[in-house]
């Protein structure tokens, strides 16, 4: 029934377009006959907003793997940098909250470690909607920030690093088998700012599969049985989602893989002083406004690394200082 719906929404769209279409050339010819020039001007504008459209409706077409309809978790973790990079691990946190309020997708957090001062030390969030997880997958990497630090009574430019990690949530289709002997699991107490949402028991769950050092956590239920049974689930997806990326490694050697949260390993970067740029060091993709990238707006840079990673498309672009 899914598909079956997925593949309905996508012929409608496809008839709306034609459609609409059709209405803006016959707009256009009866301004030309008429020499309306408002008339042809609006046909025009409306094939603008339809090519525009078409575009964006050509990159779904790309989201064809295996799990590119799921639900995902989105981890962010801060790195190098004390701090500024917590403070920067929570506008990333932020920016892809607002991406997914922006689609309308629910946004759930699912665990989040507070920094000392700022910021959070890492967080998860599950975003929940149709292709969730396509959108998402290429934003995996480090993310890098160049600012004048507000927490510096010099006002220096300072660089923060986090990471941040995208896997599918999955569902009934998907069948993966952990044993549990393999896992370690530990109890502590939720932590956040206080009051009623402050569990006053150990309910916060943290699990670790050994063999592969996988940790993944859980305290936004009160119950400590209903954080256990969503770390599992997200257990599973990350070991689904590892098991995805061996794939991919295997038929494409020069395959993002996850690595060190510092120099050098970035995939995109955002520079607020002393000029204004978001770049992706992969695609060459950059906006001269990062506010609004960091308010959600991300969609270019999404589209830009689902099209070269589908078509292989090799783009040589420089570091920004």
């Amino acid at each position: 029934m899914r598909e079956r719906t997925d593949l309905e929404d996508k012929l409608g769209i496809l008839s709306r377009l034609d459609g609409e279409l059709e209405d803006a050339l016959t707009l256009i010819e009866l301004g030309e006959a008429e020499d309306d020039e408002t008339a042809i001007g609006e046909g025009e504008e409306a094939i603008r907003r339809l090519q525009s459209e078409a575009a964006r409706r050509q990159v779904e077409t790309l989201l064809s793997g295996e799990a590119d309809g799921n639900d995902c978790y989105v981890e962010v973790h801060s790195g190098a940098g004390g701090t500024e990079s917590q403070d920067w691990a929570s506008m990333l946190m932020r920016m892809y909250a607002r991406w997914g309020e922006r689609r309308r997708y629910k946004v759930d957090m699912l665990d989040v470690a507070d920094g000392e001062e700022a910021g959070i030390k890492g967080a998860t969030l599950l975003i929940k909607g149709h292709n969730a997880y396509g959108w998402l997958k290429t934003e995996s990497g480090v993310h890098r920030l160049v600012r004048i630090s507000p927490f510096d009574s010099n006002a220096r430019r300072h660089t923060s690093f986090a990471s941040v990690w995208v896997y599918p949530v999955i569902d009934d289709r998907i069948q993966i088998e952990v044993n549990e002997s393999d896992c370690r699991i530990d109890t502590y107490r939720a932590s956040g700012a206080g009051g009623q949402h402050v569990n006053t028991t150990d309910s916060a769950v943290r699990i670790t599969h050994v063999p592969t050092g996988i940790v993944v956590a859980c305290q936004q239920e009160r119950s400590q049985h209903k954080n256990r049974a969503k770390a599992w689930d997200m257990l599973r997806a990350r070991l689904y989602e590892r098991e995805l990326k061996i794939r991919e490694e295997k038929a494409n050697a020069d395959a993002a893989s996850k690595t060190e949260i510092g120099w050098g390993h970035q995939i995109r970067s955002y520079v607020l002083q002393p000029y204004q740029l978001v770049k992706d060091l992969r695609t060459g993709v950059t906006s001269p406004t990062p506010s609004d990238v960091l308010d959600g707006d991300i969609d270019p840079f999404v589209e830009a690394a689902l099209a070269q990673r589908v078509y292989g498309t090799e783009v040589e672009v420089e570091d920004v200082d």
